[in-house]
C-alpha cells in the first residue's frame, strides 16, 4: 500500500542535534512540575549544595529532589531528569558500592532518604552488570544501617544516634519508604512487618487524642527538657513534621503487598489523618500554618513545605483509592493556595517562597519545641524541602486532571502466552520478565504501565488462558510476543478455544491489542490464528532492520489526521512484522507498500495490531533513541485511544 509520507524531510530532521523537535508547531508550555524541576536544575546544574554549605554531601534534601525528578521523568519521558539523577548519585557512589561522605556509624535516618534513587538505578538498565552492581551494593549498605540503628525499647528507630530514645515524625519519611521498597526489591517480606511497626508506634505515641494532630517528637525516656514528663511528647504540632509523616504513609503503601496484614491499618491511618488536616486548612487561602493548630496566634504564618506535603498526601490518597473523592476538593484548594501564595516567576523561571529552613528538637543551641522556637527559624526562598514537595504535589494535581478517561477501567496484560522466566538479577529467584508491568529494565513495560495508571486505569496480569471468567473485568487485553520454545521450554500456544474466547470477548465490547515481533522472536503461526479472526495477518517479513545506532532506519511516520496518534508524529519501531489485512481490519499506519498498524471494529469491540512490542521501556523512557522519535508521546496517545474505545 503506497503512502504519501514525506520521508526525506523527516530524515533531514534526524540529522539535527539530539534535542531537535520533529514537530514544527510550537510546543505547549511545560507543566508546573516540569517548570519547577527545570528551575531547580538551573540553580544546581552540577551538584546539590544544601543551605550554606560549601560542598555537596549525601543528604535527605538530595534524596527528596531526586524522587521528585524521577516522577517528572516518568511524566515527560525527558531523559535529562534521569541523567541528573544518575550524575548526582555517581558523584557519591564508588565502584565498590561505598558512598562518599556517608557514615553508617552516624546512624542518622536522614541518610537513608536518597536510598530511593539508589534503588531506582539498581533496577533499571544502566549499561553494564558492574555499573548495576555498584547501585545494588550501595542500597545494601544503606539497608545495613537499619540493622544497627538504635531503637526504643518498643522497637522504634531513634531519629539519630545523637538523639537517644527519640522518634521524630521526620524519620518516618527518611527511612520507611526506602525500607519498604528495599523489602520489595530484595524480596525480604519481614521488612514490611518492621515498617508497619514504626507507623504503629507513631500513631500510639504522637497522635493527640483531642485534635488528631501529631506532635513533632517523642522521647521514650522522658529525659529531654522538651518532653512532656507524662507522655514524652514535644509541645507542638509542626506542619512539616506532619507533612513528612503524611507523605511517608502514602508512599510506603506503593510497596506493601496487597495481602500484608498491616496494609489495611496503614490505609486506616491515612483515612484518620485526612479529615484532621482538612479541619485545619485555612478556609481562604487553602494553606496550612507553621504551627498547625494556632493559625490566628501572633507571628504564625502560612508555610510552604508543609502545605505542599499535605496537598500531595490528600491528592495521592484519592488517586490510589485510600481516600474518598471529596478530599480532592481540599487538595485542589490547597494547590491553588500554593500557586497564589508561594510560587513566583523570575526572568521566566519559577521560584518558590515561604519555606521554613529547619525545625528540630534538642541539640545545641537547644530547641525546646515551643511555639516561639518554631517562629525563630528563618524562611528561605527556593529551599529544597519546599521545592521537592511542591513538584510532587504538582505531579499529583496534573495527573488528577487526566484520570477521568481510565477511571473504573482495567488493562490486562497477558502473562500466559508470553511467560518468559529468568533469575532476578538482584535476588536470584525465578520470576517472569520481558514485557511485564513490573520489569523496570529495557525490556519491560514499566514506563507504559505508569502512563496507563496516570490515565486513571488499573493495570493487572492475565495469567491464565483467556476465558469469559479470566477476562470478565478486563476492558483492554494486551497480548505481546507469544513465546516460542527458544524462549520457554513449554510455551502456551494459542489454541482454537483461546481464539473463540477472545473473539467472543471482543464482540461483547472488549478492546484487544495484538503486538507480535519479528518472525525469529515470536510464535507467529498460532498467533496468526487469533489475529486472522479479526482480518489481520502478521507477515513473515522483517522491516526496519536497524544497524547499530543508525536509528533513522527504524523510522515510522505517524501522519497528522490519523485516528490514534494525536500528538506523536515520528515513531521508532525496529525489526517489525508488517500486516496483511482483510475483512473488518483497516490500515492505520503504513510505510511504503507495507501496513505497519491496523485496527478493526468487531461487534461492540475494537482490535489494534502492530508487528512489534515497540513500547517497551528501552524505546519509551527517552534514554536511548534520539528525541526526534516520539515513542513516549505515542505510547500515551495509544493508551488514550484504547481507553476511549473501552466501554
Amino acid at each position: 500500500m503506497k503512502n504519501s509520507f514525506r520521508f526525506l524531510p523527516l530524515l533531514s530532521l534526524l540529522a539535527l542535534s539530539p534535542t531537535a523537535e520533529a514537530q514544527q508547531a510550537p510546543a505547549a508550555r511545560p507543566a508546573m512540575s516540569q517548570r519547577m524541576a527545570d528551575a531547580f536544575i538551573g540553580w544546581y546544574p552540577d551538584s546539590i549544595v544544601i543551605g550554606n554549605r560549601k560542598t555537596a554531601r549525601w543528604d535527605y534534601e538530595q534524596g527528596l529532589m531526586l524522587k521528585a525528578l524521577e516522577r517528572v521523568w516518568q511524566r515527560t519521558g525527558d531523559p535529562k531528569y534521569f541523567g541528573y539523577i544518575q550524575k548526582d548519585l555517581d558523584q557519591f557512589i564508588r565502584p565498590d558500592g561505598t558512598i562518599r561522605t556517608y557514615k553508617l556509624e552516624d546512624y542518622n535516618l536522614d541518610n537513608l532518604t536518597t536510598g530511593h534513587a539508589v534503588l531506582l538505578l539498581s533496577q533499571i538498565s544502566v549499561g553494564s552488570a558492574a555499573t548495576q552492581q555498584k547501585y545494588v551494593k550501595a542500597a545494601q549498605l544503606l539497608r545495613q544501617q537499619l540493622e544497627g540503628q538504635p531503637r526504643t525499647k518498643a522497637g522504634g528507630f531513634w531519629h539519630k544516634k545523637v538523639y537517644p530514645n527519640q522518634m521524630w515524625l521526620d524519620g518516618l519519611y527518611m527511612a520507611e519508604p526506602f525500607y519498604a521498597e528495599y523489602s520489595k526489591v530484595f524480596n525480604q517480606p519481614q521488612g514490611f512487618d518492621d515498617v508497619a511497626k514504626q507507623f504503629a508506634l507513631i500513631e500510639q505515641n504522637l497522635v493527640d487524642p483531642k485534635t488528631g494532630l501529631l506532635y513533632h517528637g517523642y522521647d521514650e525516656s522522658r529525659e529531654q527538657k522538651w518532653a512532656n514528663k507524662t507522655t514524652g511528647q514535644s509541645p507542638n504540632f509542626w506542619d512539616r513534621g506532619m507533612g513528612w509523616y503524611a507523605m511517608a504513609l502514602v508512599d510506603v503503601l506503593d510497596y506493601f503487598p496487597q495481602n500484608h496484614p498491616q496494609r489495611q491499618q496503614l490505609i486506616k491511618d491515612v483515612q484518620r489523618l485526612a479529615p484532621v488536616l482538612v479541619k485545619y486548612q485555612d478556609a481562604k487561602t487553602g494553606t496550612w500554618s507553621l504551627v498547625v493548630d494556632q493559625a490566628t496566634r501572633k507571628g504564625n504564618y502560612a508555610e510552604a513545605s508543609g502545605s505542599s506535603m499535605f496537598v500531595y498526601f490528600l491528592q495521592k490518597g484519592v488517586r490510589m483509592g485510600y481516600l474518598d473523592k471529596k478530599y480532592a476538593d481540599a487538595a485542589k484548594k490547597g494547590y491553588d493556595g500554593l500557586l497564589k501564595t508561594f510560587v513566583a516567576e523570575e526572568s521566566g523561571a519559577l521560584a518558590f517562597n515561604g519555606t521554613v529552613s529547619v525545625g528540630g528538637l534538642g541539640g545545641n543551641p537547644y530547641r525546646d519545641g515551643s511555639f516561639e522556637y518554631y517562629l525563630t527559624e528563618p524562611l528561605r526562598k527556593n529551599d529544597l524541602k519546599g521545592v521537592g514537595p511542591f513538584i510532587l504535589a504538582s505531579i499529583e494535581m496534573e495527573t488528577a486532571a487526566g484520570q477521568a478517561l481510565g477511571r473504573g477501567k482495567t488493562v490486562g496484560l497477558d502473562n500466559y502466552f508470553n511467560h518468559e522466566l529468568r533469575k532476578n538479577p538482584i535476588t536470584g529467584q525465578e520470576e517472569t520478565w520481558h514485557y511485564t508491568w513490573d520489569d523496570r529494565t529495557h525490556g519491560g513495560f514499566y514506563f507504559w504501565g505508569t502512563q496507563w495508571r496516570d490515565l486513571g486505569a488499573q493495570t493487572r496480569y492475565v495469567t491464565t488462558a483467556p476465558t469469559a471468567a479470566s477476562l470478565k473485568n478486563v476492558n483492554v487485553y494486551i497480548i505481546v510476543d507469544p513465546d516460542t520454545k527458544k524462549e520457554t521450554p513449554k510455551p502456551n500456544y494459542v489454541q482454537p478455544t483461546d481464539v473463540q474466547a477472545v473473539t467472543d470477548w471482543v464482540k461483547a465490547g472488549g478492546v484487544l491489542v495484538l503486538m507480535a515481533n519479528d518472525t525469529s522472536n515470536c510464535e507467529i503461526p498460532r498467533f496468526n490464528k487469533l489475529a486472522e479472526a479479526f482480518g489481520i495477518h502478521f507477515d513473515a517479513v522483517n522491516l526496519n532492520m536497524v544497524k547499530g545506532s543508525q536509528f533513522e532506519q527504524g523510522l515510522v511516520e505517524l501522519p497528522a489526521g490519523n485516528a490514534v496518534f494525536k500528538t506523536a508524529r515520528a515513531a521508532y519501531i525496529k525489526e517489525l512484522a508488517p500486516l496483511t489485512l482483510s475483512g473488518p481490519a483497516k490500515p492505520l499506519i503504513s510505510k511504503d507498500k507495507y501496513v505497519i498498524m491496523a485496527t478493526a471494529k468487531v461487534g461492540k469491540g475494537t482490535v489494534f495490531a502492530v508487528g512489534d512490542p515497540w513500547l517497551y521501556t528501552e524505546y519509551v523512557d527517552g534514554r536511548k533513541i534520539p528525541a526526534q522519535f516520539q515513542n513516549f508521546a505515542a505510547a500515551k496517545d495509544l493508551a488514550t485511544w484504547l481507553l476511549q474505545q473501552a466501554k
